[in-house]
């Protein structure tokens, strides 16, 4: 099997019922970009998976199915002076500024004042070295999306509505330091009590084991978007991870180990997902969380592990 794209997701028939997300996303094949075309998706419960997406029409394979753009975004620390603060686009020679921050664009930085006016009132040096030093990624996202909320761009149950998971108690000990850590870089900024009412333990450890389950590593592609539609291989190579990313629709993606669907990225964090092989309509669109070229026991130990799932796929059933 060819080398496959990495996500950092940590984690046939079906009888479905249908249900509207409050939210929309869409296709970009449209002559009529003010009035964008709903993808031809539909998110439904699934007999055994809970949620799922579920395609509405045949769809070819190479299509575009829908794009995305992120709840919540961050770059990694290595590379929090190469890329956009907002999109996570590489940045070219004339925009980087020194060893600070840089946005690709004014819209990049119009659209960051979500987080930014909140996130540079405070010193985030302890913060930064207890995630370097940890290897600790998540806990970013988390600020960010405190940031968002306390700038009241975003209500602290922004992510209810994915995949809920919880910490284990050992695992949640070990985030003390990082929950004090971002309690404090707050007050000392002299951000109000009364602003962080949401910020309490059981908020920071909540929203951390959501993300750290339906949040995807972004890897941007090392070729066009034309390449990639005119590809018919199931996966394409990738450049290091630039940061991580946790979206609406891409999340209710269930797993399969021989997908019939993958998200890409081409230079940013905005998500293209896009059919593998041709779809029937009302056939559920999965995506593969991991390598989906590790063995069979490699594989279920680390969805076990990382998902808290044993995987039932067609391929693992079989034993591939």
């Amino acid at each position: 099997m060819s080398h496959l794209v990495r996500y950092s997701r940590y984690l046939c028939r079906f009888k479905t019922r249908h249900f509207t997300l409050p939210f929309s996303t869409t296709t970009v094949e449209n002559n009529n970009p003010s009035r964008p075309d709903p993808p031809p998706i539909r998110v439904s419960l699934t007999e055994s998976a809970g949620r799922g997406v579920f395609a509405t029409r045949k769809i070819g394979a190479g299509d575009l199915i829908h794009t995305a753009k992120p709840i919540v975004a961050h770059p990694s620390l290595s590379t929090i002076n190469t890329v956009c603060y907002f999109c996570l686009k590489k940045l070219t020679s004339t925009e980087l500024h020194g060893k600070g921050v840089a946005f690709c664009s004014q819209e990049c930085k119009e659209n960051a004042k979500v987080f930014y006016e909140v996130e540079t009132k405070a010193d985030w040096l302890a913060f930064d070295d207890y995630c370097r030093n940890k290897g600790l990624k998540y806990p970013l996202l988390v600020k960010r999306l405190a940031c968002m909320v306390i700038s009241g761009a975003a209500s602290a149950e922004s992510l209810d509505i994915l995949q809920p998971s919880s910490l284990s108690h050992e695992m949640a000990l070990e985030m003390e330091e990082g929950y004090g850590l971002l309690r404090s870089g707050f007050a000392k900024a002299n951000i109000s009590d009364e602003e962080m009412t949401f910020l309490d333990k059981q908020w920071y450890n909540s929203i951390l084991a959501r993300i750290r389950i339906n949040a995807f590593r972004i890897e941007l592609a090392a070729g066009s978007y034309e390449d990639l539609l005119s590809s018919a291989a199931a996966c394409i190579e990738a450049e290091a991870a630039v940061g991580n990313a946790v979206y609406m629709l891409p999340s209710l993606y269930n797993h399969d180990c021989d997908p019939n669907s993958h998200i890409v990225w081409i230079d940013s964090a905005y998500a293209r997902l896009k059919a593998l092989r041709d779809v029937e309509e009302d056939e559920e669109l999965r995506i593969c969380y991991i390598d989906a070229s590790m063995d069979h026991d490699a594989r279920q130990a680390f969805l076990l592990q990382g998902f808290g799932f044993k995987c039932n796929c067609l391929r693992c059933v079989s034993g591939d």
